[in-house]
């Protein structure tokens, strides 16, 4: 990879390279941090910025970029998973960061990319449906008028019902690490218009920031959640 090296040397050529020991430093620090600030302060101004450029190097280099694609979409969603990534990274193994995050960017984005050519062949061309005098093109068309306010109204009631069982399924767990992460989905969930994602990783992790669990406690308490999900809506009364 000493191609990818090259590109995103600082300056004028002679400084440091974007990813070097001090990333590694600081990913061994964020690792070893027992608050949220801590770990938030450490990867925003020390992690990221290498993140950023090593997945933007991995792009243009083996040309992940697709033409109706913003590439910043592509590498925010790379990004994202190193970050969940970050505490797989094992330095008593004797490995660099550099090298390790490097193959799982690298393998992220031709896993993203083959399922993006499935898409792709199984996608019917726009154009081809407006020309068209199939049922396809008549779905197309029918499917460009946005919804009438009959039904935004029962999407919005639809909304105000599904955070109404957020609230009884709280009242069901007693568990510190349950609360704790039913009250971080209900607050992404009354956040949602304000998110500028849509990721499902990225949810995730921003439910596991804002509760404060680690993966274990916040897989058990999903588990408890979904128990009391199921149990609300058996009988299909709820919603």
């Amino acid at each position: 990879m000493a191609a990818a090296k090259r590109v995103v040397k600082r300056g004028n050529g002679t400084g440091t390279l974007y990813f070097d020991a001090e990333t590694q430093k600081a990913i061994e620090e964020f690792q070893s941090a027992t608050s949220v600030d801590s770990k938030h302060s450490i990867y925003i101004s020390r992690i990221m910025p290498a993140f950023n450029k090593l997945v933007e190097s991995l792009i243009f280099i083996y040309g992940f970029a697709a033409p109706n694609e913003p590439i910043e979409h592509l590498k925010n969603d790379c990004v994202t998973f190193l970050y969940e990534s970050l505490h797989k990274f094992d330095a008593s193994r004797g490995s660099k960061a550099f090298s390790y995050f490097n193959v799982v960017a690298r393998n992220w984005l031709v896993i993203y990319s083959k399922n993006r050519q499935k898409k792709v062949k199984r996608f019917v061309s726009i154009e081809d449906l407006k020309e068209s005098n199939s049922r396809e093109a008549e779905y197309y068309n029918n499917s460009q008028i946005g919804p009438n306010p009959e039904e935004q109204m029962i999407e919005a009631g639809r909304r105000d019902l599904i955070l109404e069982m957020m609230k009884r399924i709280k009242k069901n767990l007693y568990q510190p690490h349950e609360q704790s992460c039913i009250d971080a989905i209900i607050t992404v969930f009354t956040q949602i218009d304000d998110l500028d994602f849509l990721n499902k990783r990225a949810v995730f992790v921003y439910v596991k920031n804002i509760s404060n669990l680690n993966q274990k406690q916040l897989g058990s308490a999903m588990s408890s959640i979904r128990k009391q999900y199921k149990m609300i809506t058996k009988n299909g009364d709820f919603l």
